[in-house]
């Protein structure tokens, strides 16, 4: 039995198997006149490279033995039928992934000012038009060019992320409690009194307004819902509205844009 690896348009491994009676030299020297050779395919990948022998080593060399036997069209076939499957098969890990939800050229957001220690530190953010937050800024009043240019592409980073899909609570399980100067006591943030870095500052700050984690919160949400006497309950909520609305997002225009549903029912009831 031996094997050769025949180089076409891929590489093929296959076996030709001849009966002797014999196993001399007088046998092996007449093998390349034998056409009564069975031959099967092995294996085939798709590769390029150079005819050669392959198997196990022998102790009595046989040089200059070639197959003249014709490859049958069955054989040919199945070769063909297996590159298809192959090509199939193999996957295609050149696949970029485009799903980015770009933020609106116009979008809301707030900015939040506190002071850590002795650092002044500034929280943009950026929402989608559903609310969500799609990108962050940071900046802080005692920084060098270092310091800054690393602030500003960590933000950039995590904004990416957040547009590309990750949730917010992965950057809040990996950065809460992270701890690095500037730290101590929270000045300017009426539900965060201490943190103990920046980081833990700014994404407890993120939870606590986007995910409604109050577990993360120093003091309780307070919240009045007295009605004066004078007011009532249209005026109430249109001056709420006021109070957590953008006057430059809406452009001043906020009782267009508000639509009361209040007296809006919808029937659910399915017909049977």
């Amino acid at each position: 039995m031996k094997k050769y690896i025949v180089e076409t348009y891929y590489t093929c491994t296959f076996k030709t198997i001849h009966t002797l009676d014999n196993l001399d030299e007088n046998q092996l020297s007449k093998i390349d006149e034998r056409k009564d050779g069975d031959v099967e395919v092995i294996d085939v990948k798709l590769n390029n490279r150079k005819t050669k022998k392959i198997g196990e080593k022998k102790q009595e060399k046989v040089k200059d033995v070639k197959i003249n036997n014709p490859i049958s069209n069955e054989i040919k076939d199945n070769l063909l039928q297996q590159k298809k499957v192959d090509n199939l098969n193999t996957p295609n890990i050149k696949i970029k992934n485009k799903a980015r939800f770009k933020m609106p050229d116009r979008r809301k957001g707030y900015i939040q000012k506190a002071q850590i220690g002795d650092h002044k530190v500034y929280l943009h953010t950026g929402e989608y038009d559903d609310g969500k937050i799609g990108e962050i800024f940071i900046d802080t009043n005692k920084e060098g060019e270092l310091v800054k240019a690393m602030m500003n592409n960590f933000a950039i980073a995590i904004s990416l992320g957040l547009q590309y899909g990750v949730p917010l609570d992965e950057y809040v399980d990996a950065f809460i409690d992270t701890k690095f100067e500037p730290s101590g006591n929270v000045q300017g943030n009426d539900r965060i009194l201490s943190a103990s870095s920046i980081l833990d500052y700014v994404f407890r700050e993120l939870a606590i307004s986007y995910l409604g984690k109050e577990e993360l919160a120093h003091t309780p949400s307070i919240v009045s819902a007295k009605i004066p006497q004078n007011e009532t309950a249209d005026d109430k909520f249109l001056k709420i509205v006021k109070n957590i609305t953008s006057k430059g997002f809406v452009r001043s225009n906020l009782e267009e844009k508000l639509v009361d549903l209040s007296n809006v029912r919808i029937n659910l009831k399915t017909k049977n």
